[in-house]
């Protein structure tokens, strides 16, 4: 089990690597006992976290970690709004969508109104984003009477059985479908001054031949729009359009992963695949949505989900009950009243220009990246062959997390340092974040 854990994950706790004193050490064991060994832990020296308020996680000694991982309380932890939307619905009734509440259509519009100028007609919703991707591909092969599917090749997009057959980031031991093809991320960095929409849309048109040579029909393209657990990879916008042609082209449909990029991350839109000018068939929902309260869902054109309609009766007890609807709401009112599209705008020009400064007193930092409050570190060996550097990557996390400040790391060279803090993240904070990583870079170096 260890050494698996080490392949995926370059900021794991593994037993007997560091010392995590007496009174973790049973709490650790505890947990192994209760839980069983499928879990995993954050961080050489995992943390006890007993409260969460913006954007801090306090851990069970007092002790306070700025959070600028975590994307799924978006707004911060515990946000007032939020939670007092939940309690009055919790107080007042909780019940699911076999019966009229006006709630959920109250969120249907408002969802909807994010994406004036798309055919995209309803909304579905579920508990996690996983649940969203498993049901966009049921409704893909139905409306395709297709099964292929092309992903980057280091996607994430679920745990469930079907979608962690197009989930490569899983690692090598969850093995893909056949029916998944996987083309290169468009990693802008590494393309030596290559066109990268035309280099895309070419490898998607590569899939699509390669399937259908197997006797395959494509089902889906399916992309997160900032290409998260690819490395981070946002630019040139508009690169996806021939990709996207492409698939239809073939007969499949376009699928927009929003589970990281959306709810207003990007600083730009509400949504990641905007930047693109591309018109998806089903977006995908989750994390941020409810702000820790578990709801997630899709968004869907009437054309690709009517047969499935008319065939399949959906139905998710929990999914789009009342308490979790009211928490969306909450989430969509804050976004709208405290205008935090743009101060995610703002604010993460700020940490990403702050970040990047760096890089003229730290050789191991290649390329700095991202939009909005989402911002990529790729961590290398040697800027002339920019190879990856992920044993200083796993320990600049590690000295940061001693730092108090949270993030990880991702891309195929686990070599990306993945910032996506809360949408509320401040002034202060994005120079305590720029602090903390020029100690980190300058202490990882020395030893």
């Amino acid at each position: 089990m260890t050494s698996t854990i080490d392949l995926n994950m370059v900021n794991a706790y593994i037993p007997g690597r560091a010392d995590v004193g007496a009174e973790t050490a049973a709490t650790i064991a505890r947990r192994d006992r209760l839980l069983g060994p499928a879990y995993r832990l954050m961080y050489e020296r995992p943390l006890h976290i007993v409260k969460g308020e913006g954007a801090w996680l306090i851990d069970s000694d007092g002790r306070r970690f700025l959070d600028i991982y975590n994307n799924v309380t978006s707004l911060g932890h515990c946000h007032p709004r939020v939670v007092e939307a939940i309690a009055r619905q919790a107080a007042t009734l909780q019940t699911n969508t076999r019966y009229l509440h006006d709630t959920i259509l109250e969120l249907a519009e408002r969802l909807l109104a994010t994406v004036p100028g798309t055919d995209l007609a309803h909304l579905m919703l579920t508990c996690t984003g996983s649940e969203a991707n498993d049901l966009a591909y049921r409704i893909a092969k139905v409306r395709t009477g297709g099964t292929g599917i092309i992903v980057t090749e280091t996607a994430y997009h679920g745990f469930t059985d079907a979608v962690s057959q197009f989930s490569p980031s899983l690692g090598v031991t969850v093995d893909l479908g056949a029916h998944v093809r996987l083309v290169p991320a468009p990693r802008a960095y590494h393309a030596d001054g290559a066109d990268l929409a035309e280099r895309f849309t070419r490898d998607v048109e590569a899939a699509v031949a390669d399937l259908k040579r197997h006797g395959i029909k494509p089902a889906m393209l399916i992309v997160d729009s900032l290409f998260t657990s690819d490395g981070i990879l946002p630019d040139p916008a508009g690169f996806l359009q021939g990709a996207v042609a492409a698939i239809k082209a073939a007969g499949g449909l376009f699928v927009a992963d929003e589970v990281q990029p959306g709810f207003g991350r990007t600083g730009v839109d509400m949504w990641g695949f905007r930047r693109h000018g591309v018109a998806p068939d089903i977006v995908t929902m989750g994390k941020p949505m409810g702000n820790g309260q578990p709801i997630a869902g899709l968004l869907v054109t009437q054309d690709a989900v009517a047969q499935f309609g008319r065939e399949s009766r959906y139905f998710n007890t929990f999914a789009g009950n009342t308490v979790s609807c009211a928490a969306a709401v909450a989430v969509l009112d804050t976004i709208e009243e405290e205008g935090l599209i743009a101060h995610a705008g703002k604010t993460g020009t700020a940490l990403r220009e702050g970040i990047a400064a760096l890089a003229q007193r730290h050789e191991a930092i290649g390329d700095v990246r991202g939009v909005g409050m989402f911002v990529g570190v790729e961590i290398v060996s040697d800027r002339t062959t920019r190879a990856p550097h992920r044993a200083l990557t796993s320990r600049v996390v590690n000295l940061l997390r001693d730092k108090g400040i949270l993030l990880s790391a991702c891309a195929m060279g686990h070599n990306v340092l993945k910032i996506r803090p809360p949408l509320v993240l401040n002034d202060e904070q994005v120079n305590m974040v720029v602090q903390a990583l020029d100690e980190a870079f300058a202490e990882a170096m020395i030893d």
